[in-house]
């Protein structure tokens, strides 16, 4: 029967934006309620490339140097609908690839420019951001002409490099190997300001206390304000600012120095108008901006009229080449506030000559002030900044080298160790903040190291906890940590709480004497050790498995290790082993969530190993929350079984556990923790563990946590993907 759609009150029958029929969505309704999001960032349903895709593949087909050349010949072939600055798209080339690498942070290792994330939003619409949806539009004739053989998040980064080149700088190299995403991460934490350039990201004023993980001072920056601190100029605070935000990408105080020196020699910032005119940024935007953002439809709003940070003018005399000009500039003159036609604050010289100052973007019989932000005052005003620009300003050979370096790292922190490196321009040699690992033995009788350790006398948990242990650092965010490389030997590895210092003393003691015997990889055995545990414990749950193995991993040594980098891989939770260190703002079960998706696991799959490894017993300081079996070291579903089980209630103790008592005589049969809860409480997680709690279900929950195990100990093992 063909009926037509009834509406009420003129109002739209259809669901918008994941809402329900009232207006709602279960986030209006239910604001606590925990949020699976994080882990759904990337669902191969926004994926059009297909299963099949294997974009390692289609760079083989990639005409480096041809691509390269079209690059430089982007850079001085202005279109009239954006005209370069001098005719040279350099300087938005730069910013574009520094923004897109410069949102990375070690704490988390999220950000960078290793997915392309910078066409999306929030990226594509932050402040700090404007304009640069030019630069990635200008890029699209070539995007268009070399198709899959190249990412947007490797093309990015390649302009910036090429940019570069094309001014006079040489290049430390690049590498290609950056996969796109397709989909917005809109779950990652940016802070929670809740307007553009807001900052309740500090304790006071105490700018140490920045909320942990961020790195920027200000929603909607990438690194700090730069007319100063909360836009009020003293370089001496700003200089404080710059160091702690710098350090928590991974910056050093001398690639400190020579990222902004370098970023600075060439192009300029722009402020030659009023702010106000421009429009809504690219998520705001109408539909007839076609995705762009910032447009000025009440003034003349490109060339030397164009408005980006407020600030307005250039660093250097000549602003398209890489030379010792910032330092000249810096050092040659005194300084003072100003403002910007747009009413920003800036530093200019007190006095010119008028042949020293840079020429017009437009019309070369022209020329304007250079100008300093607060944060290049910093350079030196602070007294550390000021020695190490000082001894880049009389040895510009070291300067270069030491920018090139950095700006190397600062582009590729993100991709991780340099098996992932791809390209003809890779350098050759191994950097420390690489996590170089050598290639591991793959020769061993495998088979001969498993009966070694089955029989050494360890315990199932202390195999699996060993094993897991090494394995769970890795995040696929920047893809460090993880198994390979055995660094759960090294310091300061092997004396983290979270690792059971005496405990893993134990194991060690045992795995390495069989790893020299066999001629195999510590981390190898590491691996192999976890694997027998779980065989052993599916064999007394009544069910023959062989956990899937690949040798090869390598030994890190401590001369391949900058410790100080690996502190903020160490573990300060894990719901998987049931502990916490401390007592946080966030509940457990949303930093199980967390660690989850920096590890690349499923809700399915963190259910069925929190699961398992709760009835094997691996519980941090071997703690009986959660323990929900008479079968410790048995790969059963009896964790699922309790929890699904009516016959039990759950108590709160008031310290954070409960009781699970029998409903009929009400003794405590267990304890367990919110983490444990949550598997029953939570309607998503709840339908995996009635799954893996029914009685046809048994094979399935072993050969699911194998498959869900094997996936951790195999993330960082980029060598056989």
């Amino acid at each position: 029967m063909d009926e037509k759609i009834k509406t009420t009150g003129g109002k739209c029958p259809v669901m918008h934006g994941g809402h329900t029929a009232s207006g709602k969505s279960n986030r209006d309704w239910w604001p606590n309620a925990l949020n699976f999001d994080i882990l759904h960032q990337h669902d191969t349903k926004t994926n059009p490339m297909g299963a099949d895709f294997d974009y390692r593949e289609e760079l083989k087909k990639l005409d480096v140097e041809a691509l390269k050349k079209d690059l430089k010949d982007l850079m001085t072939d202005s279109q009239e609908w954006w005209p370069a600055d001098w005719g040279h798209y350099g300087g938005l080339m730069i910013r574009m690839a520094w923004h897109a690498a410069g949102s990375y942070r070690m704490a988390d290792g999220r950000g960078g420019a290793g997915t392309g994330n910078q066409r999306f939003a929030p990226l594509n619409s932050w402040p700090d951001n404007v304009n640069l949806d030019k630069a990635r539009r200008l890029l699209w004739p070539i995007k268009k002409k070399y198709g899959n053989q190249i990412s947007w998040a490797d093309l990015i980064i390649l302009a910036g490099n090429m940019a570069y080149e094309s001014m006079g700088l040489k290049t430390f190299g690049f590498a290609f190997g950056r996969e796109d995403i397709w989909h917005p991460e809109y779950d990652t934490y940016w802070g929670d300001e809740k307007e553009w350039l807001g900052s309740t990201r500090y304790d006071g004023d105490d700018r140490k206390t920045l909320d942990n993980p961020l790195a920027a001072v200000q929603m909607g920056l990438i690194y700090v304000n730069p007319e100063g601190v909360n836009g009020n100029p003293d370089p001496l605070k700003t200089a404080i600012d710059v160091r702690e935000t710098f350090a928590r990408m991974a910056m050093d105080d001398e690639e400190t120095v020579a990222l902004t020196a370098g970023g600075h020699t060439v192009g300029k910032c722009h402020g030659n108008g009023d702010a106000g005119n421009l429009g809504p940024d690219p998520e705001g935007a109408p539909l007839e901006e076609q995705g762009l953002g910032w447009i000025n439809h009440k003034s003349r709003g490109i060339g030397r009229n164009t408005v980006t940070s407020g600030i307005e003018g250039a660093w250097t005399s000549e602003p398209t080449k890489f030379d010792g000009g910032y330092f000249d500039m810096l050092f040659g003159h005194e300084w003072e506030l100003k403002k910007s036609p747009a009413g920003a604050h800036q530093w200019e010289p007190v006095s010119i000559r008028d042949e020293d100052k840079p020429v017009d973007v437009e019309d070369a019989s022209v020329r304007h002030n250079p100008i300093m932000t607060d944060a290049d005052m910093a350079m030196i005003k602070d007294p550390t900044y000021r020695e190490i620009s000082e001894r880049f300003h009389k040895d510009h050979d070291y300067f270069r080298e030491t920018f090139a370096r950095a700006w190397f790292k600062l582009t590729h922190r993100d991709m991780g160790p340099k098996v992932r490196y791809l390209g003809p321009d890779v350098p050759e040699e191994d950097l420390i903040w690489q996590d170089p690992i050598p290639v591991g033995p793959t020769g061993y009788d495998v088979d001969a190291v498993k009966a070694k350790i089955a029989a050494s006398g360890l315990t199932v948990t202390e195999l699996v906890t060993t094993a897991w242990d090494s394995a769970r650092t890795f995040r696929g965010s920047d893809m460090r940590g993880g198994a390979n490389g055995a660094r759960i030997r090294l310091a300061p590895q092997r004396s983290w709480e979270g690792n059971e210092p005496a405990r893993l003393e134990k194991v060690l003691a045992v795995l390495e004497p069989i790893a020299a015997e066999f001629g195999a990889s510590v981390a190898d055995v590491i691996v192999l050790a976890g694997n027998v545990g779980i065989e052993k414990a599916a064999k007394a749950a009544g069910v023959d498995v062989t956990v899937p193995f690949e040798p090869g991993r390598g030994d890190a040594t401590d001369e391949m290790t900058d410790a100080a980098s690996f502190d903020v891989l160490e573990p300060i939770h894990d719901g998987y082993r049931n502990w916490l260190k401390k007592d946080f703002a966030v509940s457990p079960e949303e930093l199980m969530l967390d660690r989850t998706q920096l590890m690349g696991l499923t809700a399915n799959e963190m259910t069925v190993l929190v699961g398992g490894m709760r009835v094997i017993g691996t519980n941090h300081g071997g703690t009986a929350h959660g323990v929900f079996t008479d079968r410790v070291g048995a790969l059963t579903a009896d964790f699922f079984d309790v929890v699904t089980d009516m016959r039990y209630a759950w108590k709160p103790k008031g310290d954070g556990t409960y009781d699970v008592t029998d409903r009929k005589t009400g003794t405590v049969k267990y304890t367990a923790t919110r983490v444990d809860l949550v598997f029953g409480s939570n309607s998503i997680l709840r339908a995996y563990a009635e799954l893996y709690a029914q009685s046809d279900s048994t094979a399935k929950f072993v050969n699911d946590f194998v498959t869900a195990w094997t996936k951790v100990m195999n993330a960082d093992r980029f060598d056989i993907r």
